[in-house]
């Protein structure tokens, strides 16, 4: 496991405490870009920026570079009014990837900004298991019901509840292999 770049995380926080959140563009990639920066603008120069170069992950191509400004258009103009479109809104922008790392990180603060928006719900992320997300996530472009059934038995209405929101944010880090530092 990696440790927990505690800066970035610091920066998660701020950004709900202090309500900075609620200016973001929800369900658009101008506001999945402002979560972006806003996390990671001490630690990454390219915060906040679409890559520009192709990457992938285990073997799994991302979307092509060369394309990826217009895949972000259509990814934008896809219907959220149903959980259902929500998620699949949601894996289309994990398909296209489109910054140089923390991805996962941006995408699921994101998502629960379109989820508490349109649903007045959000994921509780602290109770889903990180395994099976992660293998419902490499198979979602497949099929996304896995995903779907595992996020639903998730939801919450407690979209204002900080410690269900730091808990998530939390959670977020540990998908991605952070874990804290012992002191």
């Amino acid at each position: 496991m990696k440790s927990l770049d505690g800066k970035s995380l610091e920066k998660a926080f701020k950004l709900i405490d202090s309500g900075d959140i609620d200016r973001i563009e929800v369900g658009t990639t101008k506001g999945l870009q402002e979560i972006h920066a806003y996390i990671f603008s001490d630690l990454y120069d390219f915060a906040g920026m679409i890559r520009t170069v192709n990457i992938s992950k285990g073997g799994f191509r991302f979307a092509n570079a060369l394309y990826l400004n217009e895949i972000l258009v259509k990814i934008e103009q896809m219907p959220e009014d149903t959980f259902e479109q929500i998620i699949s809104k949601y894996v289309e922008m994990n398909i296209a990837h489109p910054f140089m790392e923390g991805n996962g990180r941006t995408m699921r603060i994101w998502l629960d900004l379109i989820l508490k928006k349109r649903l007045q719900r959000l994921v509780n992320w602290q109770f889903v298991d990180k395994t099976r997300y992660l293998q419902a996530m490499e198979r979602s472009p497949i099929n996304d019901l896995e995903l779907r059934t595992l996020m639903h038995a998730h939801l919450t209405d407690q979209t204002n509840d900080r410690e269900v929101i730091f808990k998530g944010i939390e959670q977020s880090y540990y998908y991605e292999g952070y874990e804290k530092d012992e002191e």
